[in-house]
């Protein structure tokens, strides 16, 4: 683990046992999250972007879930805590913004409620300390009469209220390490704006490290400073975001720049017209041998049938897990 790495993974394996077999959804992956920065983690759905965020918080019940690996957190190993210690990091040193606010807020308390909860536990001040605490929180993410609005149950917030009140709750104990689980989806494009705005300015007033998961590579441009890419539970590339938006190195992560309209520029290939990654993502209880990108890979060579890949380290902090550059 290096100095100033905030959070180190190394060696991460989630599977999941079910009725057909063993599901891998992360195999193996290694990162590193620095003090103060953003790291982008993008890839396809079913990639393993956000079991990696559960299994960092050991949020994914035991079993079916299997977690295997280290995951250092300031030194700490959190896959060696018990659950009460984890418990106390949960909501505190680390916090997590999920996919959907509608399904992860409760429904039955008000929002004031749900967000002065992690307070009271974590901070040990009184219900009405914890509650005027919580306005302030959603004062601070822009919510319009936030004394109102705690009072109110999710049901009577919009899509971009809920979202920002699920932003006040992650950061009301002002943690170390956010984990913002595709922070944007299902809004409209001025508000998606409205919420990354908000998290930059907010990461800098509380100094948060911030794990952004998504698979919205504008969204990734405009805010991370490295970015992971991940298939099929696997980092295929990781790298600087300007380098990767100028020179991807993996079939995949080119496929995927090439699936996004550019205005005003040609692709890669030096044609105007999309090109979508052929095939569809294998089916995790059967996983081509070798590379597991090969049966898409429009550069398929004969060793990327027979034998996985190394991760190939080159200047620059990049990574690449391809036969090209072994």
């Amino acid at each position: 683990m290096k100095q100033d790495a905030l959070l180190s993974i190394n060696n991460l394996r989630t599977r999941f046992h079910t009725y057909e077999g063993v599901v891998t959804a992360v195999d193996g992956i290694g990162l590193e999250v620095y003090r103060g920065e953003t790291l982008g983690v993008v890839g396809e759905s079913g990639c393993g972007k956000s079991v990696t965020a559960l299994s960092i918080l050991r949020l994914l019940a035991s079993p079916p879930a299997e977690i295997q690996g280290t995951i250092l957190f300031e030194g700490v190993n959190l896959l060696d805590l018990s659950q009460d210690h984890i418990r106390e990091i949960r909501g505190n040193a680390i916090s997590m913004i999920f996919q959907e606010p509608m399904t992860s807020l409760n429904p039955v308390l008000t929002i004031g409620e749900q967000i002065s909860e992690a307070i009271k536990l974590h901070q040990g001040v009184t219900r009405q300390e914890a509650l005027r605490k919580a306005v302030e929180m959603l004062k601070l993410v822009q919510i319009p009469s936030p004394d109102i609005r705690a009072q109110e149950y999710p049901h009577k917030l919009s899509g971009g209220m809920r979202q920002r009140a699920m932003i006040a709750m992650a950061l009301s104990c002002h943690p170390r390490l956010l984990l913002a689980d595709e922070p944007t989806t299902a809004l409209d494009v001025t508000i998606q704006a409205q919420i990354v705005d908000l998290m930059l300015r907010l990461k800098e007033e509380f100094d948060t490290s911030i794990v952004l998961i998504t698979h919205n590579l504008g969204l990734i441009a405009g805010m991370a400073k490295r970015v992971v890419v991940m298939y099929t539970g696997k980092v295929v590339e990781e790298a600087p975001v300007e380098d990767l938006f100028r020179e991807p190195l993996h079939p995949y992560t080119q496929g995927l720049l090439e699936s996004i309209p550019w205005i005003g520029r040609k692709l890669r290939t030096g044609r105007r017209q999309l090109q979508e990654i052929p095939g569809i993502v294998p089916n995790p209880l059967e996983m081509p041998e070798g590379c597991r990108f090969h049966p898409r890979c429009p550069r398929v060579m004969d060793i990327c049938h027979k034998e996985e890949p190394p991760l190939v380290q080159s200047e620059g902090g990049r990574r690449v897990l391809c036969w090209l550059w072994a």
